[in-house]
C-alpha cells in the first residue's frame, strides 16, 4: 500500500494534484496553513495506487509518495 504525505505548511492550494490523481482521492482539506492557503489531503489512502502523479506535478515539492 502506498502512503502519501503532504507538507501542509508549504502547500499553496493550487489544486494541480487534485486534477491529476487517477483515483480522484485528493481533495482540499478545509484547513488553512500558516500562509493562509487551503492545503490538500488524501480522502482514502487505501485507494492510492502509488503512481506519484501528484508529487510529479506539484510545483513546490510538497508531496511525497512512499510504497
Amino acid at each position: 500500500m502506498a502512503k502519501v504525505t503532504f507538507r501542509e505548511e508549504r502547500c499553496k492550494g493550487c489544486g494541480l494534484c487534485i486534477h491529476v490523481c487517477p483515483k480522484m482521492i485528493i481533495r482540499e482539506s478545509g484547513r488553512l496553513n500558516a500562509k493562509g492557503y487551503c492545503a490538500v489531503e488524501v480522502s482514502d489512502m487505501d485507494k492510492c495506487i502509488g503512481c506519484a502523479f501528484c508529487a510529479t506535478v506539484c510545483p513546490d515539492c510538497v508531496i511525497e509518495v512512499a510504497k
